[in-house]
């Protein structure tokens, strides 16, 4: 007996691949392709000028470089303070965990649970998924496309939201040089972790989502292209 699913979900759903159709990744405009080309160019979008491709070229290798420098990247980020604070004679500096760890001492919980979160947890969750998803596709995993693909699109969207640390560095040294019995000065801390926010970023723009999918296209259309 049919269920809904099996009405409303066929199991062979035509693709833009197998109809032969290239999306423009900047104005999605599907635009179709010679049947017999399979890999490479193929040409420019007649609506925006963008370069066409049939995936992301070297979006695996590309994606691991990124994700590899941004770990590397991580570990100065944590170890070297992000700021030095001045105050009536005594200096103090401080990395990240150092300022979180300040803050719940403080009673300030609210900020630290931020900074830990945008700062630690989400830098490293995404670095995470990153690393996953590329690695499941590497296996030609078919496990839960949907559910990769949603972890993708949640990585896309946070990623942004990891720069609230170096804001509030930003936002701190401009309130404090309004006064006149502290100082704070951001030190090079800053600089790698936002060099770890900007990697992971581009990791996520390199990983090609259409990547998970390819395992589910027939056995003649879902062999990996070169330089995916």
């Amino acid at each position: 007996m049919e269920t809904v699913e099996d009405v409303l979900i066929p199991e062979t759903v035509a693709t833009a691949k197998a109809a032969f159709l290239l999306s423009c990744p900047v104005c999605h405009l599907l635009v179709r392709r010679p049947p017999e080309a399979s890999t490479g160019l193929f040409g420019r979008c007649p609506r925006c000028g963008e370069t066409l491709h049939l995936r992301k070229p070297n979006s695996i290798a590309r994606t691991w470089a990124l994700i590899i420098a941004a770990l590397i990247f991580y570990i100065p980020a944590n170890l070297i303070p992000i700021t030095t604070v001045t105050s009536l004679g005594s200096v103090q500096t401080d990395t990240i965990m150092s300022g979180v760890i300040y803050f719940i001492a403080t009673g300030m919980w609210p900020i630290a649970l931020i900074i830990f979160t945008a700062s630690i947890f989400i830098p490293v969750l995404k670095l995470l998924i990153l690393s996953f998803l590329v690695i499941s596709v590497q296996r030609h995993s078919g496990w839960r496309p949907k559910d990769r693909t949603r972890l993708y699109r949640i990585v896309e969207t946070i990623g942004r939201w990891s720069m609230v640390d170096v804001f509030v560095v930003t936002i701190l040294v401009a309130l404090v040089h309004l006064g006149a019995l502290a100082n704070v000065e951001p030190r090079s801390g800053v600089i790698y972790f936002a060099a770890v926010v900007l990697l992971t970023m581009f990791a996520a723009m390199g990983f090609d989502p259409r990547l998970i999918w390819d395992v589910k296209e027939p056995e003649d259309e879902c062999e990996y292209f070169p330089g995916t």
